[in-house]
């Protein structure tokens, strides 16, 4: 048998394939299923995945494909790994692994983007188990794209929304700048524990809630420079995002965490810096007469603001969902019914319950249950109602 390669065919959606692994023989562990296509060849990962057949005589044969194996040698020692505490820790974790919006593949027009916020101390890793059954998936695999949402984790939750929201813009922008791609349009976001609190802030009309926590003075009235205001503007009004259909809360604490108490949450705050360029424009917000009557001295971590009673929990908790976005609950809980007064070892079920959802799913795990299969299958479910609405 005599092979030749084309050079040419290494390119896709403006990638170039430039390394390729075996991993036909990998044993694969962290995940459940593995999956797997038979057909010529021997399996192959890359930076890219490959798709595809080759002409044999007259027939289309497709290619052996091993897509759990790569995305366990993909995870297997990353870098992602390190950026769960350090992205909760550092001040600017940009510098391990980068942050914003990670795509598994090169946009492709025609397919929903489903987009997943990890939770504190936590990554896009996380979702790998859930990933595995989504994109081997008949009905839903072809018909998303599946993007995460990677952030600094103890940064306080409205800036951090504000960045998740900021970058949307920015890729819907440069994807599809005509409007030409009704599929971006219809959006699923899904959110763990703290990333559920960043998605609710995509669903809601704020109106001056957030500033009233931190002054009664009118934000117009306020006199400070133009970069803090512009800033401020971004970070604590908002409203829903356009291109937000459904979401998914999952594990949320919606009012608040009661881990976050006490000696722990002390601690934290002795273990978290903040960027450095947030910290600095607030201290100098902080030595101008205007703001010398705030009602805080230094900028609350995420999990102060995941504290019981915190003033933003309250109000955020407070603030209805667009009556456009579909939304979902899926609870953890540790133990039988009734759940009331159960956790899940770090919300509480009456925190993560809310009214107005179009459904709640209680399983039976413990706070990580985003590999659960109860969570994904019923994640799985809500993906199927998207393809159905129109």
């Amino acid at each position: 048998m005599t092979l030749t390669v084309e050079p040419s065919q290494f390119l896709w959606g403006g990638y170039r394939f430039i390394r390729f692994i075996p991993v036909g023989e990998f044993v694969v562990r962290g995940l459940s299923n593995r999956y797997r296509q038979a057909g010529v060849g021997a399996a192959l990962a890359a930076e890219v995945e490959p798709v595809g057949s080759v002409q044999v005589g007259d027939r289309d044969v497709p290619l052996e494909l091993e897509a759990t194996a790569a995305l366990a040698y993909t995870l297997e020692g990353a870098l992602i790994w390190d950026f769960e505490i350090a992205g909760f820790r550092l001040a600017d974790p940009a510098k391990i692994l980068g942050d914003g919006l990670v795509m598994m593949h090169p946009y492709r027009k025609g397919r929903m983007p489903v987009i997943f916020v990890h939770g504190t101390a936590s990554s896009p890793a996380r979702w790998a188990e859930m990933i595995n059954e989504l994109m081997h998936d008949s009905s839903a695999g072809g018909r998303f794209q599946f993007w995460f949402f990677q952030y600094n984790t103890g940064q306080p939750i409205l800036y951090s929304a504000m960045l998740l929201r900021r970058a949307l813009r920015t890729v819907i922008a440069e994807m599809d700048p005509t409007g030409e791609d009704d599929a971006l349009r219809r959006m699923v976001v899904i959110g763990h524990s703290q990333g559920g609190l960043l998605t609710k802030l995509l669903t809601i009309n704020s109106g001056d809630r957030f500033w009233q926590n931190v002054t009664e003075e009118p934000f117009e009235e306020v006199e400070m420079a133009a970069e803090p205001r512009a800033l401020l503007q971004e970070a604590m009004f908002f409203e829903p995002v356009p291109n937000v259909a459904r979401v998914i809360f999952v594990a949320t604490p919606h009012r608040g965490s009661f881990r976050a108490t006490g000696f722990a949450l002390n601690l934290i705050r002795r273990l978290v810096n903040l960027p450095g360029t947030l910290t600095s424009q607030f201290q100098d917000l902080l030595k101008g007469q205007t703001f010398s009557h705030l009602g805080m001295s230094q900028l609350p971590t995420s999990v102060d603001n995941m504290s019981p009673g915190h003033p933003f929990v309250r109000a955020l908790n407070d603030l209805p969902i667009d009556s456009r976005i579909k939304a979902h609950s899926i609870i953890a809980v540790l133990g039988e019914s009734p759940f009331t007064g159960k956790t899940d070892g770090v919300v509480a079920y009456e925190s993560a319950h809310i009214e107005g959802v179009e459904s709640e799913k209680v399983v039976h795990s413990s706070h990580s249950t985003q590999s659960h299969p109860e969570t994904i299958e019923e994640v799985r479910r809500i993906l199927a109602e998207q393809l159905e609405q129109r």
